[in-house]
Parts: structure tokens; C-alpha cells; sequence
């Protein structure tokens, strides 16, 4: 029997499961069982339990068949426990490193019934404050173990369940159990601290306290606020039922009733102002239903006031009140904004675009946007050409930046970003595309579409998590930039791995279309003429061998080896490779120079020709990685920087231990990988496997076709295969089906390299192969043909 049992309830935390586990799971205190309670969770959380369980036998995972609500999963995993001790841990939240070693002396040492722990708020943007908790135990003066009746004060400690940790026996006897319902934890919070012969607190930070942005239900307004009535209801029939040890505390709960719904009714993120009537009149009804009968002391100053305008029902009064308040808070915020100095023209122009968005929404407009106006590529084109073709009855038109009309394809309708008509499209469209933000003073209109198509996968930090790395924020205001972000009716992602880095990274209240990248439609798709048209198109005589390198930006300090010195590297290829070089485009540091074999295509418009036509890919940060992987041709990563970069702009993934082929530190290890054959050997092969079945599982040409059939038709999303979401770890033959680039027969595994071809030496090598470029089984060479010995 292990000392304690963590029950984990598990219900849409995709984003925040994975660190609640390592936090409990890494610690160096082992003697506990997790039972984690999926409660039919619709997410990837069932599917990242099962992974987390394969691995560490310690976790168990209980699979409901419906959603049965927090509290009853609770009690799911309460009979499932086995320990000692139990603590109910929500899996949102995580566990503060040593907090598990902690909690088992403090139990082992006074054997109480409750043990009590510390905690701390942890806002999206990483700011935190500290619980009252430490004030409390000082101000009561607590001996290590005591009852509520000795210090009643103590009832005023956070009534959840998370904060505390039970002897299983102790509930057990005591029949407690969470009921139904929203605030679940009244009626379990306050009969424990009643009941318990031995409470102890240990002054420790032990949980912190995720405050979610959005998404969650406490912060969701509703009716099923008004069941924190129902949940004090319970709670008093319950003190009637523990009789004379209960009778002393009945005051102070109804203290506490008065004081958490309050707090309710003023949160304008529980209660809508449409509801607020109704659940003062609801509080009214329960300060008159528990009002003890020797009455209780009122708080002062305004509190005082509100509880008054609560026993005589006087709703209007206190609405008053509110508004006054809310008055003073507004004028003062309205101050600051007139200190902001904005240019007439601008703010002319800023008008112009609100009134019209008091014209007609013009529902068969959609407004097309691809890297801030910079012309027609990436996720945006592909969902525009299949909104032509499935939704003809759609009228796309794309902004684009003066003078980059031309860079948009014959036919393709343009407005021009800045112009009266730009403004008039952006106000009275009733879709906007786009694979970035739209400017802070566009408007979303209601019954407006949003679509946040996104341009990569994620490697390194984004959105709220770059936080945690100041090097990649450079002044970025978060708050602004989450404030547009909930303008987002839909996010695209390409797996379940980018889902749940984005409802961290970016917590708005849109829909995830879990689709695959439309752009790599085309690369699914690709036969090999169309291999042949992107070579030609980059100029490429037949039996050339490409080499892709492109890199990722880096918004940070870096030197000079950071990058590679495309020169001297191509230098130590062979006559018949050519080096196809394309930089970031926020970064120009990439030189080429007039190297004969090295092709600088930093400003070609279409980065597909530069996959289609390359061998190899080398790149390093970049999410280019996930889109080549659809080829299933060799990928190496060079990553001269990556403790640098992991550390001052943060990573997701370690592209040496999880990326998608053979790695490299510095250039002459790079020139080895091909010089030995590691870039084609049997450990690449497998590693590209393994990646693609993790992140590619859903390219198979139809992701265009799922978001414009989501978005513009209303048709209902497909389920993903939960292909992806397990552990990252497969044996070979667990490849999922897949469309090749050649034809539409399934994806084989690249031809590895002859183990006797690396043996020779530079006198018996053969001639270097011609590529057949045909499709993506025939991409892979001889790599003595890659390298000038």
C-alpha cells in the first residue's frame, strides 16, 4: 500500500495534462500511486494518459464511458485508491518541486486526518501571488496538529479539495463523497475541518494554482453558477445531520456562504449581466433560507452595505451601488487612454472602418491575408483555392501590401492594404483568412468568421509561454496580442502535438479545426511532373542533386557559427550538388555570395518548388521540418546554437533526442553525416518515421478540403485518428496510411544505403547516381554522391 494516492479528474487539459503529470511523476518521493480518471474527455487527454501510463507503472488510468463530472470522477478515483493518504489534485494545476517529499513527513511525523498545504495563484502571463494562508497560521498561532473547535478562525481556509490531503479511512468512515455540480468542494471543504480529531498545515508552497485565460468552467458565465445555492443547501443539510459538533461552526458558514457568493455575483465571468437579478434574488433566498437564529456579526465598510441590500431583497440599490463603482473604474481607464497620443489621419481612418461595420455583413465575402499582406501563399492560398472550388458561391479577395499586387496570381481579386476599400472589405467581410493577426483595430462583427489558419508547427515558444524567455518578446504587449487572438473563431492545427501547445500558448475561446496544414495539400498531392516543373522552375539540370538548407530566424544574440557557412559547405559536395539556400523572412544574415553551386532563393515566392525539388533538407528550428517530413525524404538537423536557443527563446521539442533524422553541432559534423552515410543510414530512416507518424499523420492531401467543408459549408469536422496523440515511440510497420507525392499507392520506406558502400574509400567510389525525380520513394541518393572527397 503506498503512502499516498494522487486522484487526477481529467476532462479537456490537453494543453496542461502533460505537465501536471511530470510535476507529480519527476518527483524524487516515489511511494505514491495517480489514479487518473478520463471523465470521456472528447480531447487528447485519454490518449496522454495512456502514454504517460505505458511508461511509469505508477499511473493508472480509469476510462469512463460518459462525463460524469468532477466530483463524481472524484469519487471514481477515491474508490480506486489504495493509499494511506489521498489528495484530489485538479489536472490543470501542478505540483510545486519536493512538495510530495514534504507532504510524507509532515504525514508521517503527526498521522493527521487532514493535512492542509500552501498554494499560489499562477496567472497565463506568469505573474503569481501567494495564498493568505501563511498569515492566517501566523495570526492563529497553530500548534502542529488541532481541531476546527480549538481554532475556529481556520474555517476560513480555501474550502476546495486540492489544498488538502485526507486519511483514505477517514473519509471512508465519514461516508464523504463530492456531490454533482458545479462548486462541488462546499459541501466536502468545511464537514472535514468539522470532523477531523487531527487537521496540521504545512506552510509550504505545494500547488500552484493555474488561473486559465479561458476555457475554464469557473470562468464561463451560466446558469450553472446558480448552483453554488444547491451546493450550500447540501452543506447545511449536512451540518444537521453531524448534530451538536457542527452547531458552533453554523455562523461562521453562513459567514463564508455570504462572502463566496458575492464574489460570485460580481464576477462578470460567472454571472451575466442578464442573470444578475435572478441570482441576487437566488442569494436573498438563501441568506433568509440559512440565517442563523442568534444572527451572525455583518462585516463593515461596503460589505456591510451589500449584505444589508441582500437581507431586504433591494436588487435596484444595489445595482446602483455597482454602477458607481464601475463608473470610477472606467473614468479612470478612459484617462489613460486620452494620454495615448494618436495621429488624426490615422484615427480618421480607424473611424472610417467602425462605421462600416454598421453596413450590411456581406456573408460571401471573405477576406484572404498571408504574412501581413505580402502576398498569395502559404495555408491561406490553398484554403482560398478550395473555397473556389467547393464554395463557388464565395467571393475571395485578397489584401496585399501597394505594390505587391502583382505577386498575387492572375484571376486572384486584391485589395490593397491602407485604401478606404481595404477598410470598407475588412469591415463588411463575413470571413477573414489569415496565417497571422489581423491589426488590433479591425473589428469582429457579430456572426463574422475568423479563421486563424497559423503558418508552422511549433518548435519553440509561443504565445503566453514565451514569457518564460524575454529574448523572444522584444516588447510584444501580451495582453494585446491575446485580445486579437480572441477574435479567433477557429485556430488550424496539423496534430494533436500543435493542439495542445496552442490552447496553451494562445487561451482564447475559439474551435480548433485538428485538419492538417492545407498547404501541404500540395506536397500529398504531388506527382513527378509536378517534382519536374519545381526543379525546372529552379533551374536544375537533370542529374543535379539539390540540398535544402533553411533555417529559422533568431530574435536573439547569436554568432557567426551559429548559421552555416553555405559556401565553405558546398565547397566539400560534390560537382553535381547544388545548394538551394532560403533564409526566414524576417532574416536576411544568410549569405550566399556568387558560389557556382549555390542558389539563393531568399525571395522565390513559393517555398513548395524548393521542397519538391530538394533531396535533402537541412534546417534547424524551423517548422520547414514538418512540412518536408510529408515527402519522407531525408532530413538532417543543424543546430550549432541549440543550447543558446533553447534557452533564451525556449523549445517544445528536442530536435536531437525527437527531430526527424540524423543531427549535427558544428559544420565538419554535418560534413561527416554525409560523408558516412548517416543522412540515408537505417537510424534516419527510423527517426523520420517515428516523426511522421507523429506529426504527419493527417497529411493526406484532404486538409484544404476539411477546413473550407468546417468553415464555409458548416458541414461537421471528421474525428483525427488518434494517430499522434500516443507516445512518439513506435516499432517499425506502425507508419499510418498515407498519400505518396508520385501516386496514390501507400508510402514505403526510403531505400537505405548499402553498409558496404561506406567502407570504400575515395578511390573505389562509383559514380554518383542519376536521380530519378519521380516521387518521394525515389529521392534519396548515394551519399558519397553528396560529398567532395
Amino acid at each position: 500500500m503506498p503512502l499516498l494516492t494522487i486522484v487526477l479528474p481529467v476532462y479537456r487539459v490537453q494543453a496542461y495534462l502533460r505537465d501536471c503529470l511530470d510535476s507529480i511523476l519527476r518527483q524524487r518521493f516515489t511511494d505514491i500511486e495517480v489514479i487518473a480518471v478520463d471523465d470521456c474527455s472528447p480531447d487528447h487527454c485519454g490518449a496522454i494518459l495512456d502514454e504517460y501510463a505505458a511508461r511509469d507503472s505508477r499511473l493508472r488510468v480509469v476510462h469512463l464511458t460518459e462525463n460524469v463530472g468532477l466530483g463524481e470522477a472524484r469519487n471514481v478515483g477515491l474508490r480506486h485508491a489504495t493509499g494511506e493518504y489521498v489528495w484530489f489534485v485538479d489536472s490543470d494545476d501542478w505540483i510545486a518541486p519536493g512538495a510530495l517529499a514534504a507532504v510524507a513527513d509532515r504525514l508521517r511525523a503527526v498521522e493527521p486526518d487532514v493535512l492542509v498545504v500552501d498554494y499560489a495563484k499562477v496567472w497565463w502571463n506568469n505573474s503569481s501571488r501567494h495564498s493568505t494562508l501563511t498569515a492566517l497560521v501566523r495570526a492563529e498561532a497553530l500548534p502542529p496538529v488541532f481541531t476546527l473547535a480549538e481554532h475556529p478562525n481556520m474555517i476560513k481556509l480555501f474550502h476546495v479539495a486540492w489544498n488538502k490531503i485526507f486519511r483514505r479511512d477517514f473519509l471512508v468512515r465519514h461516508e464523504i463523497a463530492f456531490p454533482t455540480g458545479l462548486y462541488e468542494d462546499v459541501p466536502v471543504g468545511f464537514p472535514v475541518l468539522i470532523l477531523a480529531d487531527r487537521i496540521t498545515v504545512l506552510e509550504r508552497v505545494c500547488v500552484y494554482y493555474r488561473q486559465r485565460r479561458r476555457g475554464a468552467i469557473t470562468s464561463t458565465p451560466g446558469y450553472r453558477h446558480f448552483e453554488v445555492f444547491d451546493q450550500y443547501d447540501r452543506l447545511f443539510a449536512q451540518l444537521d445531520g453531524i448534530g451538536e459538533r457542527a452547531a458552533p461552526f453554523r455562523t461562521l458558514v453562513f459567514e463564508r456562504m455570504m462572502f463566496q457568493c458575492l464574489l460570485v455575483l460580481e464576477n462578470p465571468e460567472r454571472v451575466a449581466r442578464s442573470q444578475q437579478r435572478e441570482f441576487f434574488a437566488a442569494l436573498a433566498s438563501a441568506y433568509a433560507r440559512h440565517l442563523p437564529a442568534a444572527g451572525y456579526a455583518r462585516p463593515g465598510g461596503r460589505g456591510r452595505v451589500k449584505h444589508l441590500l441582500v437581507a431586504r431583497r433591494g436588487y435596484a440599490p444595489w445595482l446602483v451601488l455597482r454602477t458607481i463603482l464601475k463608473l470610477r473604474r472606467r473614468i479612470g481607464s478612459q484617462l489613460r487612454r486620452v494620454q495615448q497620443v494618436v495621429r488624426l489621419r490615422t484615427r480618421l481612418r480607424m473611424l472610417y472602418h467602425r462605421l462600416q461595420t454598421h453596413r450590411p455583413l456581406d456573408e460571401k465575402l471573405a477576406v484572404f491575408s498571408s504574412y501581413w499582406g505580402s502576398g498569395y501563399g502559404c495555408n491561406p492560398a490553398a484554403i482560398h483555392e478550395k473555397m473556389t472550388e467547393l464554395a463557388p458561391g464565395m467571393r475571395g479577395v485578397w489584401e496585399v501590401n501597394p505594390g505587391q499586387e502583382q505577386a498575387v496570381p492572375p484571376g486572384v481579386e486584391t485589395v490593397t492594404i491602407g485604401t478606404l476599400r481595404h477598410l470598407r472589405a475588412l469591415a463588411r467581410a463575413g470571413y477573414l483568412v489569415s496565417n497571422v493577426n489581423y491589426p488590433g483595430w479591425v473589428v469582429k462583427r457579430p456572426g463574422a468568421v475568423h479563421l486563424s489558419t497559423n503558418h508552422g508547427t511549433p518548435v519553440k515558444a509561443m504565445g503566453v509561454d514565451q514569457l518564460k524567455f524575454p529574448a523572444g518578446i522584444r516588447g510584444m504587449n501580451m495582453d494585446w496580442l491575446l485580445e486579437r487572438c480572441d477574435r479567433w473563431t477557429y485556430s488550424i492545427s496539423p496534430n494533436a502535438y500543435t493542439s495542445e501547445i496552442w490552447e496553451r500558448a494562445y487561451p482564447c475561446g475559439y474551435e480548433t479545426l485538428e485538419t492538417g496544414y492545407p498547404r501541404n495539400d500540395v506536397l500529398a498531392n504531388a506527382t513527378g511532373e509536378d517534382v519536374a516543373a519545381a526543379r525546372e522552375r529552379l533551374g536544375l539540370a537533370p542529374g543535379q542533386l539539390a540540398v535544402a538548407y533553411l533555417p529559422t530566424y533568431r530574435d536573439y544574440e547569436f554568432g557567426s557559427d551559429a548559421l552555416l557557412n553555405v559556401g565553405r559547405f558546398a565547397d566539400q559536395l560534390s560537382d553535381e550538388t547544388v545548394l538551394l539556400v532560403r533564409g526566414h523572412h524576417f532574416d536576411r544574415t544568410i549569405v550566399a555570395g556568387d558560389h557556382p553551386r549555390v542558389r539563393d532563393l531568399c525571395d522565390h515566392p513559393r517555398v513548395e518548388d524548393i521542397y519538391l525539388a530538394a533531396d535533402v533538407l537541412i534546417t534547424d528550428y524551423s517548422s520547414v521540418m514538418f512540412d518536408y517530413a510529408v515527402l519522407d525524404r531525408p532530413l538532417v538537423i543543424f543546430a550549432a546554437d541549440w543550447d543558446t536557443y533553447r534557452t533564451s527563446r525556449g523549445a517544445y521539442l528536442d530536435v536531437f533526442a525527437e527531430g526527424p533524422g540524423v543531427a549535427a553541432r558544428t559544420e565538419e559534423e554535418l560534413v561527416e553525416l554525409f560523408r558516412s552515410g548517416e543522412v540515408f543510414g537505417e537510424r534516419a530512416t527510423s527517426a523520420r518515421r517515428v516523426f511522421r507518424q507523429r506529426f504527419c499523420y493527417l497529411d493526406d492531401g484532404r486538409a484544404s478540403e476539411r477546413v473550407v467543408r468546417r468553415v464555409f459549408l458548416g458541414e461537421p469536422l471528421p474525428a483525427p485518428p488518434t494517430t499522434g496523440a500516443a507516445v512518439p515511440v513506435v516499432s517499425a510497420g506502425q507508419l499510418p496510411e498515407m498519400r505518396s507525392v508520385a501516386d496514390d499507392s501507400q508510402l514505403s520506406d526510403p531505400p537505405t544505403v548499402d553498409d558496404d558502400v561506406t567502407e570504400l574509400d575515395g578511390a573505389d567510389l562509383p559514380d554518383p547516381p542519376t536521380p530519378a525525380h519521380g516521387g518521394a520513394q525515389d529521392r534519396s541518393a548515394e551519399p558519397e554522391a553528396l560529398v567532395n572527397r
